[in-house]
């Protein structure tokens, strides 16, 4: 669930990069409101085998939401620790990404193409048995988090994207300033 970093100039997605930010709240497919996703170079490098690659991009539905939130993979059941930190997340027996239409509607699309393929990670290693909400393993220390991370974090480097936008990409409001540089360092973004 990264957060929007601040910043005044659009930065490039790569070219056919699309969002259908107007889409309605309610369940879409994923390539209703990614349009093209699956044929980006991003998607053949995060799953080489194409007949792969069509199931995920098939399968995958978005959840979108009227709350003030980012996005996050749906779990299956609601997470124990969920609860007592007042959350209430959507829960899918089929693989979900859930988005805040705030931050569909308004997030730069650079951030909407980071997020989404950051997400698209969390799909495939759930389907690979992983647990993305490792009980007592914080959050930049989850091997799950860094993985997500550090795809996104290689693609916006090919594509030059200045590492401002990372730093503030990378600083999520549920990281304390120690675990914000600690995942810098992780992933080799410099500190300011």
């Amino acid at each position: 669930m990264p957060r929007a970093p601040k910043r005044t100039a659009p930065l490039p997605v790569p070219p056919g990069f699309r969002v259908q930010r107007e889409i309605p709240p309610g369940r879409h497919p994923l390539l209703a409101v990614f349009p093209g996703l699956d044929g980006l170079p991003p998607a053949r490098r995060l799953v080489t085998d194409a007949k792969q690659r069509t199931k995920l991009f098939d399968e995958t539905c978005v959840q979108v939401v009227d709350q003030d939130m980012w996005m996050y993979v749906a779990p299956h059941e609601v997470p124990r620790f969920a609860r007592s930190r007042g959350w209430k997340p959507v829960v899918s027996a089929s693989d979900c990404i859930v988005v805040g239409m705030g931050h569909l509607r308004e997030s730069p699309e650079l951030m909407l193409f980071m997020d989404i393929y950051h997400e698209l990670c969390h799909v495939l290693q759930r389907q690979g048995g992983a647990n993305l909400w490792e009980p007592g393993v914080s959050y930049v220390k989850r091997w799950t988090e860094v993985e997500a991370y550090r795809f996104v974090v290689e693609e916006a480097r090919a594509m030059d994207v200045p590492d401002t936008f990372l730093r503030d990409y990378l600083k999520v409001e549920w990281i304390s300033d120690a675990e914000h540089r600690e995942l810098l360092a992780e992933l080799k973004v410099p500190a300011a």
